[in-house]
């Protein structure tokens, strides 16, 4: 019982290490808090909505916000092509986000020095299009025309092209943002698409450190009215987020069964225990004891055996994660230099302490259980 309860408390904190890990490595690039239409399509205005909201009741909550446009578009660098999600962002992005943090070649600007327009490309746009920081090898950006009419013979006339240099190279260890990506200035995303002045696809929002972000949420939608949705970082990722917690789980199951197996073994050694005591029984009967008092006994015998099983698993569990934690005792296998993660990640959680308690007190009480209705017999 002991084995398998500290199983279960050490695989579930691995689960947790994880999904921690994919939380980190999000919010790079992703707001603590994404403000979108309610009918997924761009708001008209959204840089005077932003402002005013930073102005409102809901701007104590608020320590910056940028507005964002995404859309998807076409990168050519030399004769290599690759279509790339552009997201536009505001001067404020790089405060709203921690992309910074992610830079892994050259810097985060959306214009040079000299004011020309510049890109911060994902590693993997960086690697198919061959294109690193480089002040003489601009990139071509090519989107279809949105609105008016096509003119002349040349397929080049049905798209609207920008060209920009490579300023920096980003990476989050996160595939859907790392394979193609490049974070563009919003009025140069609005030029390329076809989008008026104003309008985006949302409002990025950063909260003050140690705000109620559940609050935050409530007021910052309730200033913004029934058309719009604020979603958590964690809802602008439902699928991952839901990925690992349906893994975590499922692994879960898989211990529980092993658990009530090994439970078994407490069933066959209490049954042995109660031919052993067969006499003893007889006495405890002589003397007035009903079957009822008799199972009794080795119901509380097998519920406190799994207990204390239960209770030295977690004990242990929580041990070895806190020196996985602090001293990473089982390394991950690969070359240290590539990775950004030398050991397994682990986070003990209490709720997951509580599901682990409940299910070893109801595999005890069904041992207690099955014991006493064989001391009856």
């Amino acid at each position: 019982m002991a084995v398998a309860t500290l199983a279960t408390v050490c695989v579930l904190s691995v689960f947790n290490g994880f999904a921690s890990l994919a939380s980190g490595r999000m919010n790079l690039i992703d707001p603590d808090l994404k403000a979108v239409r309610a009918d997924g399509g761009v708001a008209a205005g959204a840089d005077s909505i932003a402002a005013a909201l930073a102005s409102a009741d809901a701007g104590r909550f608020i320590e910056s916000l940028s507005p964002t446009l995404e859309e998807q578009a076409l990168a050519i660098s030399g004769d290599v092509q690759l279509p790339v999600t552009i997201r536009g962002v505001g001067e404020d992005y790089e405060y709203v986000t921690r992309i910074d943090s992610a830079i892994i070649d050259g810097i985060f600007a959306l214009e040079d020095e000299y004011g020309y327009p510049a890109t911060a490309i994902s590693v993997g746009a960086a690697i198919e299009l061959q294109a690193h920081p480089d002040p003489f090898n601009p990139i071509g950006l090519y989107a279809p025309r949105r609105i008016g009419r096509l003119t002349g013979g040349s397929p080049l006339n049905a798209f609207r092209s920008d060209s920009m240099l490579v300023a920096g190279v980003w990476q989050t260890e996160q595939n859907d943002y790392d394979a193609s990506m490049a974070i563009v200035s919003i009025d140069r995303a609005r030029r390329l698409f076809d989008y008026r002045r104003g309008e985006a696809s949302s409002i990025d929002i950063k909260l003050h450190p140690g705000a109620d972000a559940s609050q935050a949420r409530k007021t910052i939608a309730d200033t913004l009215g029934d058309g719009w949705k604020v979603l958590t970082r964690e809802e602008q990722h439902t699928e991952s987020y839901r990925m690992i917690a349906v893994e975590k789980w499922i692994s879960f199951l898989m211990l529980a069964f092993i658990l009530i197996i090994a439970s078994f073994n407490v069933v066959s050694t209490l049954s042995m225990l109660i031919i052993e005591k067969r006499d003893n029984l007889r006495t405890l009967r002589a003397l007035g004891a009903t079957p009822r008092m008799a199972g009794a006994i080795f119901f509380w015998e097998g519920w406190l055996i799994s207990m204390v099983g239960g209770v030295a698993g977690t004990i242990v569990g929580i041990g070895l994660c806190m020196a996985q934690q602090h001293l990473g005792l089982i390394r991950l296998h690969g070359d240290p230099t590539k990775l950004n993660l030398a050991a397994y990640p682990v986070e003990v959680a209490g709720s997951d302490i509580v599901v682990v308690a409940v299910l070893v007190a109801l595999t005890g009480a069904i041992v207690g259980y099955i014991a006493s209705r064989l001391a009856r017999k």
